[in-house]
């Protein structure tokens, strides 16, 4: 039996060769600026005794946010897709912005719904219509698609400020970040 230790590339994976594609907010696609892949922690239990206290594996995942950052669009539309968002998910004026979004702007696919609403035909009504799938292509340096990070039921957990000022010598265009949490996500190499 031969033991491989040298690798067949030795190529370095560059920060700037990525796609992020979240389903539920096109406009924010193009002006994402990064990204992270989210970190995963097991987590561990302790065996008590008298001496030390024994480590042992635990039998729990949790998974970080995934964060992004953009540049504002002229519109606000890519800034305004996620406050909308948040705001159906979180309903701070009435009931109707969270049926409102369900049933006029979830863009999750039908067939992972199975539901439709009889009176808006071709709409989704369940509560999954809130979340919505992401993946997070990585690409080589010559940007040819190497693996894809698959995020199932996405949802923003918070939307950053914008800072406007009058005091700017030089024209720096408004950015965001936003978070999100998501039930688990799963890495293809391609």
């Amino acid at each position: 039996m031969t033991i491989r230790r040298q690798p067949e590339s030795i190529d370095y994976a560059s920060p700037t060769q990525f796609v992020l594609k979240i389903n539920q907010l096109p406009e924010v696609q193009f002006f994402i600026t990064n990204c992270n892949l989210p970190g995963i922690n097991l987590g561990e239990a302790v065996i008590p005794t008298p001496l030390k206290q024994i480590p042992v594996m635990g039998d729990e995942l949790t998974f970080e946010n995934l964060s992004i950052g953009f540049l504002v669009n002229e519109e606000f539309t890519n800034y305004i897709e996620i406050q909308k968002w948040l705001n159906a998910i979180g309903f701070p004026q009435s009931r109707d912005q969270f049926t409102g979004f369900k049933a006029n702007q979830s863009v999750t696919p039908q067939n992972k719904l199975g539901v439709q609403n009889d009176s808006v035909p071709g709409k989704a009504t369940p509560a999954n219509a809130m979340f919505s799938d992401a993946t997070l292509t990585l690409l080589t340096n010559k940007n040819n698609p190497i693996a894809e990070v698959k995020f199932e039921d996405l949802y923003p957990v918070s939307l950053s400020s914008l800072e406007f000022s009058q005091e700017q010598t030089d024209v720096q265009y408004l950015r965001a970040s936003a978070e999100f949490q998501y039930k688990y996500y799963t890495i293809t190499q391609l």
